[in-house]
């Protein structure tokens, strides 16, 4: 146990009997050390604490918030001594906003966070050991991210609108004017937003905007509960043509967002945004997945192309596939490659994507992975020995890999948003006789516990 140190105002019982924890009660601990969420951990009369905002080697004295499967949850207070490793959080909301979590932590000691639970993860999850991962793949920290779902919300009490995230550990959206990790362009415009919303008639029954960068455009989705007024219209489209933003509008479901922007000239040519990648132009609509730090994309894609090893008479199976983010990169350099993605519109959109590049090596088919018979499904020839990129959601591939062991697949590149299932599925990619060659954390989400994960296996 921990020593308990006495601190004015907090009731310290002897040590020598273990005390009834209460919710909402302050306590002092020594943190002793980090979870892979980022959280402190400590021990407090016997029981595990992790400690949003505490660093391994502080002194903090924390709140209990609650208590899940004989842990306990909690946030820092107060700090009496400061780590090495902490830093001042760049945005003046970290405190209060649960878009980000580790903000107070070094980048160092962030990379050297997602890189122990990289190869934790592959060890037991996956029966691994690697002894040294591969240099980390890293960027701007700041103003990175392209894509993002903005809460709304109009507080009566306060007569004020709110956009931004939520709170942490609380429903309620977290009262900001600006955000430092969503590129500039939006980031730092929510309270021009606030204004912008305050002033429609509609200030309470806008639910959320998505935000959606590219290079040269940002569109901004807006969900609304009721049709707007032609004045809110109006308010608008004359906001968005000032900070020019593509404005686009979500009465129902996804498939209800349409462009509504009235001062484009060519408004077809307008309904896709734009990035590049390995000296390709990829359109997408805003609602899309593309990944939400292109930077870390870029490098990501090189590291992917590099690991596949690829020769010109090589077939490449790209599965989750997407809009082509890997496959038309791939296709510039084999003979053949087939994606598989779960929807018919991403099928769609990389058919658009390959004939906008002039790229004819490749096919699209639509498929649900997550099936044990996908691959028989669908209909593609590949020859002997062909190689495989995954790129699943957090849930994993665990139904394909089943099934690729049974194929003829020398190698395989496996890029994951979750060490956990990336592991599970490396473990049973080995008992088909695949071994993990190396394996590499990708920081595409600074400042969070998120990350991007690699892994290269070959039998």
């Amino acid at each position: 146990m921990n020593a308990i140190k006495p601190k004015p105002g907090l009731t310290q019982p002897a040590l020598t009997q273990h005390r009834v924890l209460k919710k909402n009660q302050t306590y002092s601990v020594v943190v002793d050390g980090l979870s892979h969420e980022g959280r402190g951990v400590a021990s407090l009369d016997g029981q595990r604490v992790f400690i949003e905002g505490a660093l391994p080697g502080e002194v903090v004295v924390i709140k209990l918030l609650n208590r899940k499967k004989k842990v306990w949850q909690a946030q820092t207070q107060s700090i009496e001594n400061h780590s090495p490793d902490r830093v001042t959080p760049p945005c003046e909301f970290a405190d209060i906003c649960g878009g980000c979590s580790l903000q107070h932590m070094s980048l160092e000691k962030q990379h050297e966070l997602k890189q122990n639970t990289l190869r934790n993860q592959l060890k037991h999850f996956g029966q691994c050991e690697i002894d040294q991962l591969e240099p980390v793949l890293t960027g701007a920290d700041l103003g990175y991210r392209t894509k993002a779902r903005l809460g709304v919300r109009y507080v009566a009490k306060k007569n004020k609108v709110l956009v931004g995230f939520r709170e942490k550990n609380a429903p309620y959206l977290a009262n900001m004017n600006q955000c430092e990790v969503i590129d500039p362009r939006v980031g730092y415009k929510l309270q021009a937003l606030q204004d912008l919303i305050y002033e429609m008639d509609a200030r309470q029954t806008i639910a959320q905007i998505e935000v959606a960068a590219s290079e040269q455009e940002v569109g901004l989705i807006f969900r609304h509960l009721e049709p707007l007024s032609t004045g809110d219209l109006k308010k608008l489209s004359t906001f968005c043509n000032a900070h020019n933003f593509l404005l686009y509008l979500q009465p129902a479901g996804p498939a209800s967002v349409h462009l509504v922007t009235d001062f484009i000239a060519d408004k077809a040519s307008q309904e896709r945004l734009q990035y590049h990648i390995d000296g390709l132009k990829l359109s997408f609509h805003p609602l899309d997945f593309t990944q939400v730090n292109q930077s870390i994309n870029q490098q990501m894609v090189a590291r992917t192309l590099a690991w596949l090893d690829l020769q010109a008479f090589d077939n490449v199976l790209d599965l989750f596939c997407g809009l082509g983010n890997f496959t038309l990169p791939i296709a510039k350099r084999v003979s053949q490659v087939v994606g598989i993605e779960g929807s018919q519109a991403m099928v769609e959109r990389g058919y658009e994507n390959a004939q906008a590049n002039h790229i004819q090596n490749c096919k699209f088919y639509a498929a649900d992975l997550f099936l044990a018979d996908s691959l028989s499904k669908v209909d593609f020839d590949l020859t002997p020995n062909f190689k495989v990129l995954l790129d699943p959601p957090r849930s994993g591939a665990e139904a394909v890999v089943r099934q690729l062991i049974t194929k003829p697949v020398h190698l395989v590149v496996y890029v994951s948003c979750n060490a956990a299932t990336l592991a599970r599925d490396c473990a049973i990619l080995q008992e088909g006789g695949f071994k993990v060659a190396k394996a590499g954390m990708m920081d595409m989400f600074p400042l969070t516990h998120h990350m991007e994960s690699i892994a290269l296996l070959t039998r």
